[in-house]
Order: C-alpha cells, then sequence, then structure tokens
C-alpha cells in the first residue's frame, strides 16, 4: 500500500473553545495548533481561518496571514484552504482563498442536512467553483457526503472542469447526511472510478472507526478539531497533534507508513 496521508482538519468553522479550549482562534494559535499536527505526522493542514473573536471568515488576506504565518514554522506542508466556510455565506465570500492559488483546495460536492441548518452547494456553485480552481491551477479535493456528490464530481470531470487525477473526502457522520458505518464507507469507495485517490473523515466517535477502516482499505485519513474534539470518550484532545498522534499509531499497528509532504505531493498528483 501506498504511505498513508494524514490531514489534520485544525478549527473548522462550528467548533468553538466553549466546547474544548485549545480551538484555534488567534494566528499564533492557529500556527501552534498546526505545528503541533505536522510535527506529529500530517502531511496536510486543512485550513479555516477565524477573526480574533471566533467568528468564521473567508476573508482573503485573513487565510495569506494565516497561511504565511504557517509556512514559516511548517515550509513544506500542503495546505488546503476550505470554501465550504460557513453554513449561509455567499458563494463569492466562500471562494475568497481561490485567489492565493493554493496547491489543492475543497470543493462542496452537493447540499445536505448539516445539524440544524442546510449546507447549500447547488449543480451551479460547484460548476462555478470549479471553473474557477481550474483557472487558478488549485487542485479540487472533491467532498463527498452522500453517493449523489460522487456522482456530481464525476459529472465535473466528464464535462471537462475537473482534472485528474481525482481526488476525493469521503465525509461520514454529519448529522442529516450518511451514517458512518463501515458498510458506507466501503459503499461510497466502490462508487469511486478506478486510478483515483481518497481520503476518508468521520465525524465525533466515529473519526477513528472510519480512520481504521479506511487505513485498512488503503485510503487515507483526516483527523482534527473540525470533526472531533476527544482523543477518547469524555477525554478532550489537548491539540490538533494529539489526535494525529493517536492516527499515526493506529497507521502502525496496520503496518502502514505515514507519507511526509513530498510523498504526499507524489500521491496526489501535485508534483
Amino acid at each position: 500500500m501506498e504511505k498513508l496521508i494524514i490531514t489534520a482538519a485544525i478549527s473548522g468553522a462550528e467548533v468553538t473553545k466553549e466546547m474544548n479550549p485549545a480551538v484555534p482562534y488567534t494566528i499564533e494559535e492557529i500556527v501552534r495548533e498546526a505545528k503541533s499536527a505536522y510535527d506529529a505526522g500530517a502531511a496536510v493542514i486543512h485550513l479555516h481561518v477565524r477573526w480574533d473573536d471566533g467568528t468564521p471568515t473567508q476573508d482573503k488576506g485573513r487565510f495569506k496571514e494565516a497561511i504565511d504565518a504557517i509556512k514559516i514554522q511548517c515550509p513544506d506542508v500542503i495546505i488546503l484552504p476550505s470554501t465550504g466556510g460557513a453554513i449561509g455565506m455567499s458563494e463569492e465570500e466562500r471562494l475568497q482563498p481561490i485567489e492565493l492559488r493554493p496547491e489543492i483546495a475543497s470543493l462542496d460536492c452537493g447540499t445536505c442536512n448539516f445539524g440544524d441548518s442546510i449546507f447549500v452547494n447547488t449543480e451551479q456553485m460547484i460548476q462555478m467553483f470549479a471553473k474557477k480552481m481550474k483557472a487558478y491551477g488549485v487542485k479540487p479535493e472533491l467532498e463527498c457526503f452522500e453517493k449523489g456528490m460522487v456522482d456530481n464530481a464525476l459529472k465535473l470531470y466528464k464535462k471537462g472542469l475537473v482534472d485528474g487525477p481525482l481526488h476525493f473526502n469521503i465525509v461520514l457522520g454529519v448529522k442529516g447526511a450518511m451514517s458512518a458505518t463501515v458498510r458506507d464507507l466501503v459503499f461510497m469507495v466502490e462508487s469511486l472510478p478506478e486510478n483515483v485517490t481518497w481520503c476518508a473523515t468521520g465525524i465525533g466517535k466515529d473519526e477513528f472507526n472510519v480512520a481504521a477502516a479506511a487505513i485498512a482499505m488503503g485510503g487515507h485519513i483526516r483527523v482534527g478539531f473540525e470533526d472531533n474534539l476527544y482523543l477518547e470518550k469524555s477525554v478532550l484532545a489537548e491539540s490538533n497533534g494529539a489526535l494525529v498522534e493517536k492516527a499515526v499509531k493506529l497507521a502502525g499497528i496496520m503496518n502502514r507508513g505515514i507519507a511526509q509532504p513530498d510523498d504526499a505531493r507524489r500521491i496526489l498528483g501535485l508534483k
């Protein structure tokens, strides 16, 4: 099997310090959490940013400030900005980080229930996001919460709006979307075409169950505060690094080597 790419989703847009005091808001805190994850073995940092009071933002300047600061501490890490932003943001807000021309960024591939809200990604929006990413030379990570989103992603490919090799992130366990069982993960992976790469993300208590299945199946994994705040039941993780360390130990038990950033670039077709 290929070495395991670990992505650390260090902050998200929904979690708060009231839930876990280590959730980062400021640039200094974001750098601290990115470095903790990188030092523990993460090759990719999935990045949301906040204002200092914790308010989610897609402001291009704030993203640049965070990316530049992370790169000082982790020069070779892959930074994967979110274009999902936060529920209710406009298309124009969400797309701002693309103008910084990152190597790779998230592209959500459909609308779904998201807790008590609706995460809106219409077909027109998905196509527009894909066109802008292609224009800026940004590889999309195709975020799929349901099987229909895989189909939407493949339509983009057939229309020439995204280029291969394709990379998917299968997100399971969001309240209101697809559940996070091994059966569900197998079904989603079997729905992918050949010659693609994929990562799996489990939400909350399902984070490491999904990670274990993905590691065994030859996929890659995402962990971090965006998805889960606990190291184990009732034990808050002190850092994103602690979650990455747990993932590295799990991979070791299952005889998967850990990808460094240059390994990850090769595997993902970024170089």
